[in-house]
């Protein structure tokens, strides 16, 4: 900046700093200049008449809902004992045989003592949570807002309904000691890359990932050692990280050996099934 060169004036120089400009505070945050929105506040905002509700799609309040749905979890999940997730396809039919090696999974889990969740849904979702409460176990499900419409399943004995995905995902995490997948699709595999990546990265501990379906999970597992290892994209260890069984007795006995702090005895896969 120039010298104030007018007469009679002691020249001036510029000292590095703007001139102040009039502000306006909106809570914690402060506005000036152009971003100035306005005079009026939070308060006179709340207690006016009702106008637009347009509000209640704007992303601060989309905060408030997600933590709201993280304290109606924690609160209500809190007090469930020791549990185990299933996940599988919502698309099973009762009667086939991953409905039914659901319902008996969800069966051996309750008579081991660990409460069932789920994502509350149809098919194995159904069948893991009717399986628990058949032999008088706790049984839960974790629905979801969907486009369509999907309510939770009759055999649910606490449902809590979320609209925001990582915020049902942190539910099936905090309070599960394990994940058990039927066969499923996208949102199973979602659920179970998820909580791959969360024990291999040491974000959770003794925390046992078993596929049921030798069949369905074999070519899956086989490019996971054949394309992933062999191209360095993650360790030969990393495999270990997943056990495959036909059996529901077994995939239960891994939950409960992972608890008792033993040793998970390595994966049991017969080859010439896959």
């Amino acid at each position: 900046m120039a010298p104030d060169k007018t007469p009679g004036r002691p020249a001036k120089r510029s000292t590095g700093k703007r001139a102040s400009a009039s502000a306006q505070q909106r809570g914690p945050v402060q506005l000036r200049r152009d971003r100035k929105t306005g005079r009026s506040t939070a308060d006179q905002r709340l207690l006016d008449r009702r106008g637009p509700v347009d509000w209640v799609h704007t992303d601060p309040w989309r905060v408030l809902r997600i933590q709201s749905e993280f304290v109606e979890g924690f609160d209500a999940l809190s007090e469930v004992p020791r549990a185990v997730s299933v996940f599988g396809s919502a698309r099973t039919e009762p009667g086939t045989v991953d409905y039914e090696r659901g319902r008996a999974l969800g069966a051996a889990l309750a008579e081991a003592g660990y409460a069932v969740i789920t994502g509350g849904g149809p098919g194995v979702m159904e069948s893991a949570n009717r399986g628990a409460c058949e032999v008088g176990g706790y049984s839960i499900g974790l629905g979801i807002e969907l486009p369509f419409e999907q309510s939770l399943n009759e055999w649910v004995d606490l449902g809590i309904n979320f609209r925001y995905f990582f915020a049902r995902k942190t539910m099936f995490v905090k309070y599960s000691q394990a994940f058990i997948c039927l066969p499923g699709g996208f949102g199973t595999l979602d659920e179970l890359f998820e909580a791959l990546t969360l024990v291999q990265t040491h974000k959770i501990t003794r925390f046992p990932i078993v596929l049921i379906g030798t069949r369905f999970w074999g070519g899956l597992v086989e490019w996971i050692q054949t394309t992933l290892v062999s191209e360095g994209k993650i360790a030969a260890a990393d495999v270990d990280l997943i056990h495959v069984t036909d059996s529901v007795e077994e995939a239960v006995r891994i939950v409960v050996e992972s608890q008792l702090g033993e040793v998970v005895v390595a994966r049991r896969v017969e080859a010439d099934e896959w």
